[in-house]
């Protein structure tokens, strides 16, 4: 059963006062090096019974306490930010419309020095003007701090943001990231935010990870930070993303950026047969493509619902990972015209699968518009 209001006002002092409250720490990795360059702070209430921080916080802004707490809870996690490891900054969060309050300066003062440490403006209350908090967030620039926004990529307003406060990281919406390796819409969005993160200096950050093909398709766009659950779970200081998952990273090979097929390259659904296919697309609406996998991986055909359906197992157009991009769209063009605008499977020097590059990537790329994320 919830707490009584007269419940929440005497939880609410002890969790103001640092009782009960802990805070879980989310590994932040770099996609080209795939190592941890930071940490996000992240409230818990493991002394209470509600651990919900989205019940917790919402409480105390009806009480007025919005302020108390993320006080609070800005000490615990920064507690813990002369034990970071070497080379590593820490991510704390911070409702912009207490940010210009006593209560958090203070929080600020007492830390002096904040070199390292990136303040994110998170997106729990709407602020239509942020011109009111320039001079604290120049106060906080000027003490060493990077500024973040959230959910970039959320709205018109949130774009209105990104113009207005110019951040040193732009971390994208997970809404934005859900299936992004399925939707072309999606990663052109991407791409035009990395334009912008390249105009103004700033990094992009991919938030809510949670399928290597999330992780894969945001590398590919060259997004230059990443955290969610496939990577790391919030936990104790510091943990480490799992080795395969570092190595996954590391390993993907970024010579020749931007001129060869390799670049463009996404992950897809595969089958070892075409009834398995059709069975795929029958599950899921939303899928558009499948890929017909002979038994050592070598890539046969690229299938659509309508191929299935009518058991085409011919052997489609295939290309290397190095094939140059004008070649790639050269030969995509001698296909016969019902199947000219299909991806074409992708694959690596021992003809394994490693992907498929759709027609539209492969045209942006090659009129100048396919901009990586990087910063």
């Amino acid at each position: 059963m919830a707490p009584d209001r007269s419940e929440w006002t005497d939880l609410l002092d002890q969790a103001c006062r640092g009782e009960g409250l802990g805070v879980a720490y989310q590994p932040i990795v770099d996609t080209v090096r795939g190592t941890v360059v930071g940490y996000e702070a992240l409230a818990r209430f493991p002394g209470f019974d509600e651990k919900s921080p989205e019940v917790w916080f919402s409480t105390a802004r009806a009480a007025g306490r919005a302020a108390d707490l993320e006080a609070a809870a800005l000490r615990l996690a920064l507690g813990a930010r002369n034990r970071l490891p070497a080379n590593c900054f820490l991510t704390v969060n911070v409702s912009p419309d207490l940010l210009a309050g006593d209560v958090i300066r203070h929080v600020w003062r007492e830390q002096g020095d904040l070199s390292g440490l990136v303040i994110e403006l998170t997106e729990q209350v709407p602020i239509d003007s942020y011109g009111h908090l320039e001079p604290d967030l120049d106060q906080l620039r000027a003490a060493g701090a990077l500024i973040a926004v959230d959910d970039a990529g959320a709205g018109y307003a949130g774009l209105r943001h990104l113009i207005s406060l110019r951040p040193s990281i732009i971390k994208i919406d997970r809404d934005l990231i859900r299936d992004v390796d399925r939707d072309e819409a999606k990663r052109a969005l991407i791409d035009m935010l990395g334009t912008f993160a390249n105009r103004v200096d700033a990094w992009i950050l991919a938030e809510g990870i949670e399928t290597a093909e999330e992780l894969d398709t945001v590398a590919a766009l060259g997004v230059p930070l990443v955290q969610g659950y496939y990577l790391a779970k919030p936990s104790d200081p510091w943990a480490p993303i799992p080795l395969e998952t570092a190595h996954r990273l590391a390993a993907r090979d970024r010579t020749d950026q931007g001129h060869a097929v390799r670049h463009l390259v996404e992950p897809a659904f595969t089958a070892s047969t075409v009834e398995a296919a059709a069975d795929a697309f029958a599950v899921d609406a939303r899928l558009q493509f499948v890929v017909l996998l002979s038994d050592d991986r070598r890539p046969i055909r690229v299938l659509t619902p309508f191929s299935a359906a009518r058991g085409e197992t011919s052997p489609g157009l295939r290309l290397n990972l190095d094939t140059p991009i004008p070649a790639a769209l050269a030969r995509a063009v001698t296909r016969p015209e019902e199947h000219r605008f299909e991806p074409m499977a992708v694959t690596d020097n021992a003809g394994r699968f490693a992907g498929i590059v759709r027609m539209e990537r492969l045209i942006t790329a090659l009129a100048g518009n396919g901009s990586s994320a990087t910063s």
